[in-house]
């Protein structure tokens, strides 16, 4: 992917599925900040639960967005 800036609603929905995904790995039990990763590095959806619709809403997002999202957020950019 080249180095762009993400539109706005491509940000909102991350950040929209991602909380949902975090809480819902977070109530099953799962350590969200290593699921989430395993996911976005395999892109193996077992890394997902399927509780509260966590796995289709993940999987709808581009991997590489999110990880572009993520730094963006972290550096501030």
């Amino acid at each position: 992917m080249a180095s762009k800036k993400l539109p706005s609603e491509t940000k909102q929905l991350i950040d929209k599925n991602l909380k949902i995904v975090y809480e819902a790995l977070e109530k099953k039990g799962y350590a969200p900040e290593a699921q989430i990763l395993g996911y976005i590095l395999t892109e193996d959806p077992t890394y997902i639960t399927t509780y509260n619709n966590a796995r289709e809403l993940i999987t709808q997002l581009d991997r590489d967005e999110i990880g572009c999202h993520i730094l963006e957020e972290y550096f501030g950019r």
